[in-house]
């Protein structure tokens, strides 16, 4: 607490100080020294680090300072109420967390926003989409006894099942029969938002750090950077599986996740990332 509090003293602001600091800390240990740093100085540590910092860097740091759980329920939050709906960032939160953490996300959404996030996220989509993301929000372990309506009901009932070993299996023995793998018939028969969750959910039961080496890289490649989904993905994983998705993503691209985001950010938001992020699997 008194290293970030000297790195924001006076004029000018020490930024290296400070991720070098959050960045070499637990998230646990980032709430020990926010409590610490209100001890000492009356202050809350991330106002002040909002008045000191800018940009996508102060962007990146407010995130590591929220609790995952919290961080999870203000980034749908987000989704839901921003200008538009992020279909994009719902379906990236929804279709990879463990049915535990999706209950613990519901439950925190309510006390903080009262309002259900069930309905907030069927208030802001529509058809088969939202079906989709209200069988993932039930968070059920075993698909139970279902009445099968369509037969994209039918895909919804069977993916919402978030046993990734049984979806696996089940993948295996649709390629067996059909000839096709599961991928290539949800892009033949679906379309828009329904096919992009179907796809996510697909791509997490086979692996979950490679759907997110994937992310990652879609949200690099080509001109521009999608860098609120850096910020989420980079932040979220750090401490679930990013060395996973690092071995994800250099098996898949033939480069280092290390070396892209050096091609793609700059300054102390590169930096962050990188350190974030650990070594470079040249």
């Amino acid at each position: 607490a008194e290293v970030l509090f000297k790195a924001m003293k006076g004029l000018g602001t020490d930024e290296d100080a400070i991720l070098q600091l959050l960045i070499a800390r637990s998230n646990a240990q980032r709430q020990e020294i926010k409590a610490a740093f209100k001890t000492l100085h009356g202050n809350d540590l991330v106002d002040n680090l909002k008045s000191e910092l800018g940009g996508k860097f102060e962007s990146l740091i407010v995130a590591l300072m929220t609790p995952p759980i919290m961080y999870d329920v203000t980034c749908l939050r987000d989704a839901i109420k921003g200008a538009g709906t992020d279909e994009k960032g719902l379906i990236e939160i929804l279709a990879s967390r463990l049915p535990n953490e999706v209950n613990e996300i519901k439950s925190l959404y309510k006390r903080e926003h009262n309002d259900d996030l069930e309905k907030d996220v069927t208030g802001d989509t529509g058809g088969n989409f939202s079906r989709m993301l209200v069988v993932l929000l039930q968070a059920l372990l075993a698909a139970g006894e279902q009445k099968y309506g369509t037969d994209e009901g039918q895909f919804i009932t069977i993916l919402g099942n978030r046993s990734n070993a049984h979806l696996r299996r089940v993948f295996e023995e649709y390629r067996k029969l059909s000839g096709y793998e599961i991928e290539e018939s949800i892009q033949r028969e679906t379309s828009g938002t329904l096919q992009e969750v179907l796809l996510a959910v697909v791509k997490c039961a086979r692996s979950v750090p490679g759907y997110f080496a994937e992310s990652l890289y879609n949200a690099m490649k080509g001109a521009g950077t999608d860098d609120q989904k850096l910020i989420r993905i980079m932040v979220s994983r750090s401490e679930v599986d990013m060395m996973d998705i690092r071995a994800e993503f250099r098996k898949r691209f033939a480069t280092s996740l290390h070396k892209t985001i050096q091609g793609d950010t700059s300054g102390d938001y590169r930096k962050a990332l990188q350190l974030l992020c650990g070594g470079d699997d040249a």
